[in-house]
């Protein structure tokens, strides 16, 4: 470059410098957006809707039954195969959701449209189901274009469908590599649940899935109001789905020691996560949905609030792929071990572990713990933890998990969610009074 050239070029870059250095000055300060709860929706072991499931878990009831060979979902197999991989499983436990057609029950055929319904998997179907319940109980199925700009979906799951990844495997080992579907892709994508959610409704706001092993229905919550927050939309779908009751996905986590096996003639009894007995989690399988509100925009359209999403917080371990740090558990407990009116819950032994849904199926219990008023002004109902007869030593004097349910004061409420790589999750929700 010459002398000439190179004068000029330097001349407009520090009129470009001079010109934005005085244009952009500082963003302005923008007030905190609040974030609200405005509808619930589940599909869980102990039934199907929101309703449904809470009246079982504060009844005492157990979603945890016998696994049978038609839960490995292997009817492709051949029998012998199908019986063989039975009898290698260690733990014979789950908690399944109910299906049929009675009320309660989940109706998967409902969620299956002839335009999608081949690249639905099991684990969408239920997402699509407690989407649907959420977004009803909110009153917000928007028909606007602004609206429906405004309105965005976090919805993660752990591990998506390994039943089409077994499958599609047995057709290389038989060398019928041709009749794989063409939707088997669109079938395992776990971003698929908040892909078909926003298509059904046509919501274009941001389109999440977190993928944070069992704490991925919090972080998708979490993630969901900080979108809220920052602006990127006014109300999110938010939640976690799994649907991994299978032959695959059970050996692999008999292979790691996870699972109960201790209580394999007594499944109710097998999901005891704050007794000292216990001997790992019962697999379950569920979604849960919440629609996330910004607080103003809520109230201006007459909104039902559940509650309020004060904080949201995750960290990682750095320290086992599988066991938490002891450091962090008890960091969390502190904070109710100190509170002079603090309790532990946890459903569980109930519902078993909901994998990629978990997080989000309790914290929908934890707003439900708060709001739930059974027509008594400021009394909400804290569930009981099943099978607790030999508490965990952690737990002393008042804090005590419940081992009925109890009517009490509950202004606020911490769900905390732990995934397999050691990421953490915590969703802090209270009253919005």
């Amino acid at each position: 470059m010459n002398s000439h050239r190179w004068r000029k070029s330097a001349e407009l870059c520090r009129h470009i410098r001079r010109r934005f250095s005085s244009s952009f000055k500082a963003p302005p300060f923008s007030p905190q957006r609040r974030v609200v709860v405005t509808g619930l929706g589940m599909v869980t072991p102990l039934g199907c809707g929101v309703e449904t499931t809470w009246k079982r878990l504060i009844d005492g009831e157990s979603g945890v039954r016998a696994l049978s060979i038609q839960d490995l979902k292997m009817t492709g197999f051949e029998e012998d195969t199908q019986l063989y991989t039975f009898d290698q499983l260690t733990s014979k436990v789950a908690a399944v959701v109910p299906c049929g057609t009675n009320v309660g029950e989940f109706n998967e055929s409902l969620w299956l449209d002839s335009k999608h319904g081949k690249s639905i998997a099991r684990f969408i179907s239920y997402a699509l189901c407690a989407a649907d319940e959420a977004l009803r109980d909110a009153n917000w199925i928007p028909s606007e274009q602004e609206d429906k700009e405004n309105t965005g979906v976090s919805i993660g799951g752990g591990i998506g469908s390994i039943g089409d990844i077994l499958d599609a495997s047995q057709l290389i080992c038989e060398k019928k590599l041709r009749r794989l579907s063409p939707f088997f892709v669109p079938r395992i994508l776990i971003n698929m649940a908040a892909g078909h959610v926003s298509m059904k409704y046509g919501f274009q706001g941001p389109n999440h899935a977190a993928v944070t092993a069992c704490a991925t229905g919090a972080n998708s919550i979490g993630d969901a109001a900080r979108m809220i927050q920052f602006g990127d939309a006014d109300v999110m779908v938010a939640g976690g789905t799994e649907a991994s009751i299978d032959a695959l996905s059970i050996a692999g986590f008999c292979k790691s020691r996870a699972l109960s096996t201790k209580c394999n003639s007594n499944p109710q009894e097998a999901s005891k996560p704050f007794d000292c007995d216990r001997d790992g989690f019962v697999i379950g399988e569920g979604a849960g949905v919440l629609v996330l509100e910004e607080l103003e925009h809520a109230k201006k359209r007459g909104a039902n609030i559940y509650a309020e999403l004060r904080g949201y917080g995750m960290s990682g371990d750095a320290h086992h792929i599988t066991q938490p740090h002891t450091d962090v558990v008890e960091k969390s407990l502190k904070i109710l071990l100190d509170s002079p009116n603090g309790f532990a819950s946890t459903p569980l032994g109930a519902i078993g572990h909901l994998l990629g849904a978990a997080g989000a199926v309790e914290a929908i219990f934890t707003v439900l713990a708060i709001h739930h008023y059974e027509k008594k002004v400021n009394m909400g109902i804290a569930p009981l933890s099943l099978n607790l007869s030999n508490p965990d030593p952690i737990f002393k004097d008042a804090f005590m998990p419940l081992t009925k349910s109890k009517e009490m004061q509950i202004r606020a409420a911490l769900s905390n969610a732990f995934g397999f790589g050691g990421t953490n999750a915590a969703l802090l929700f209270a009253s919005i009074s």
